[in-house]
């Protein structure tokens, strides 16, 4: 890959000599994912590729990656491969400071991508990350309990405890390769039948207890919605958003708002801002971040102001 000169402006760094390892999914499905298979040539010219052999091996390969001395961790997938590949990079000492990492978009939403404004065509994608562009943004962090064991977690966009982790533990993959973000709408759905939780959060300053809690780093939720417009992926606070009830009243009311406007209706929910924050509920309450099931409550959130190295256009 082309080396580059480095300059720094407000918080952009663009740095020289670029060695990326692409990780990915060989037996991906999906359009996204036949045209980046189609691509692989092209990018295996000028990169390492890594190819995950079993659920949840993108963050072994990322903490490899690390080892092997690549200043650029490309994530080549939907938000999950995402999660796992920021991990694995977390995984290794001191590895958000040896690292940057970048973005393919494969996957149904994107989140993550949509945030930083990446194209989701992947020779512009390729391009981005060949100018090797870096910005330094927040890294926020969870710990819960995975089997009655603490494990710390991190995330890159967002997190969701009660109705929408309930809703990803039910979504039908095969339905999803299918249509898509609707096999998201349909789990919800499912998961309105489940008994809800009462939620806390609890910070230094603010307290609230709903059924449905969401933490934003970004602004984005599902793909396009602002859930979170208040959010700044550089002012190291974490923004929470608490929905007191999740029936078909409240569900129906914040659907239409989301879709006509992209936002939630005034009122729907409590909204503030924390660096450092619990979730606790009495019932067993499923967790999830980066649109992946990670464990249970209790849960305590922090963050790392401008830790992550990320490749922006």
């Amino acid at each position: 890959m082309r080396s580059l000169r480095s300059t720094r402006t407000a918080g952009l760094t663009k740095t020289c000599r670029v060695r990326a390892c692409v990780i990915f999914n060989p037996t991906a499905r999906g359009e996204k994912a036949k045209r980046f298979r189609r691509h692989l040539d092209l990018i295996a010219a000028e990169c390492a590729l890594k190819q995950t052999v079993a659920a949840g091996g993108a963050r072994s390969l990322a903490l490899q990656a690390v080892r092997e001395g690549f200043n650029i961790v490309v994530a080549a997938g939907g938000d999950g491969t995402l999660n796992e590949v920021l991990n694995g990079i977390g995984d290794a000492p001191d590895g958000f400071e040896r690292v940057r990492l970048a973005v393919l978009p494969l996957g149904t939403v994107n989140v993550f991508a949509r945030e930083l404004g990446l194209p989701m065509d992947l020779k512009r994608g390729w391009e981005i990350i060949r100018a090797g562009k870096e910005m330094r943004i927040d890294l926020p962090c969870v710990e819960c309990f995975v089997n009655g064991s603490a494990q710390r977690r991190y995330f890159a966009q967002l997190a969701g405890a009660g109705l929408d982790a309930r809703a990803i533990d039910l979504v039908n993959w095969q339905l999803k390769k299918k249509i898509g973000p609707l096999a998201y709408v349909w789990a919800g759905i499912l998961a309105l039948g489940q008994p809800a939780s009462a939620i806390t959060v609890a910070s230094r300053a603010d307290s609230a207890v709903g059924e449905l809690v969401l933490v934003g780093n970004g602004r984005l939720y599902g793909g396009q919605y602002r859930l979170f417009p208040g959010a700044d992926l550089r002012d190291g606070l974490l923004e929470i958003c608490v929905i007191p009830k999740t029936n078909w009243q409240s569900l129906i009311q914040c659907g239409a708002s989301l879709l006509a406007r992209g936002e939630l209706p005034g009122g729907a929910a409590k909204s503030f801002r924390s660096e450092t924050f619990t979730l606790t509920s009495p019932a067993s309450t499923p967790l999830e971040v980066d649109g992946e099931s990670v464990g249970h409550l209790p849960a305590t959130f922090s963050i790392q102001p401008q830790k992550l190295r990320v490749i922006i256009p």
